[in-house]
C-alpha cells in the first residue's frame, strides 16, 4: 500500500469527521431558525359565550322549593323549642320572627336567581357549565379530563322525573360539576353521550 493512498484515506476520514461535527454543531441553530412564536389574534378565537346553553327543567324549581320548606320547618321547630324552654326569649319573639321571615325571603331569592343563571352545553371536546348568584362562573371541562360520569336521582327529583349528572374530573373531589334538574330521559342520553365521547377521546390518546 503506497503512502499517497494512505494519506488520501486519512484526509477523507478527517473530512467525514469534520462534516459530521459541523452538522451536529449547526443543528441547534437550524432549529432556532425554524422556531416561530407568532402572536395569536384573540378576536379569531372561538367564543364560548356564543354557545347556546341548556337550562334546568322548570320542574326543578319545585324540588328546590320543597327543600327550602323542609329547611325552614326544621329551623322553625328549633326556634319553637328554644322559645318554650326559655321564657326570657319570648320578649324577643317579634325580632326572631322577623329574622325568620327575612331568612326565608333571602333563600327564595338566592335560589331563584341561581336557577335562572344555570346552564350547560355538551360539545365535541368539552362540557360547559355556568352558574352563580351575583357573579357568574363559567366552567369548561375538556373530555380528556373527565374520569367518570354518574346519574343520580334524589327522592324529590324522582317525583318530578328529574335527575342530576355528576361529572368527576382528574382534579379529584374538588373537580366535580353537577348538572341538576335535567329530565331523566335527557339525563340518561347525556350520560351515554358523555361516556361514548370519553371512550373515543381516550382511544385517540
Amino acid at each position: 500500500m503506497s503512502f499517497p493512498f494512505v494519506f488520501h484515506e486519512i484526509l477523507s476520514c478527517k473530512k467525514i469527521i469534520l462534516v459530521a461535527v459541523f452538522k451536529r454543531a449547526y443543528a441547534p441553530f437550524h432549529k432556532m431558525q425554524d422556531f416561530t412564536n407568532q402572536p395569536i389574534d384573540l378576536d379569531s378565537l372561538p367564543q364560548y359565550q356564543e354557545t347556546p346553553l341548556n337550562k334546568p327543567s322548570s320542574k326543578y324549581w319545585k324540588v328546590i322549593v320543597i327543600n327550602i320548606f323542609i329547611f325552614l320547618i326544621l329551623i322553625g321547630l328549633g326556634i319553637s323549642v328554644l322559645v318554650m324552654s326559655d321564657q326570657d326569649i319570648k320578649a324577643y319573639l317579634y325580632l326572631i320572627l322577623s329574622g325568620y321571615i327575612f331568612l326565608a325571603l333571602i333563600l327564595f331569592i338566592i335560589f331563584r336567581i341561581s336557577l335562572n343563571k344555570r346552564g350547560f352545553a355538551l360539545r365535541d371536546k368539552d362540557v360547559i357549565y355556568k352558574d352563580g348568584v351575583i357573579a357568574e362562573t363559567t366552567t369548561i371541562v375538556p373530555l380528556s379530563r373527565i374520569q367518570h360520569v354518574e346519574l343520580n336521582e334524589g327522592i324529590f327529583s324522582r317525583m318530578f322525573g328529574l335527575g342530576t349528572i355528576e361529572i368527576y374530573t382528574a382534579a379529584g373531589s374538588e373537580g366535580k360539576i353537577s348538572l341538576a334538574g335535567i329530565e331523566i330521559e335527557l339525563a340518561k342520553n347525556i350520560k351515554e353521550a358523555l361516556i361514548k365521547r370519553l371512550d373515543y377521546t381516550q382511544a385517540e390518546q
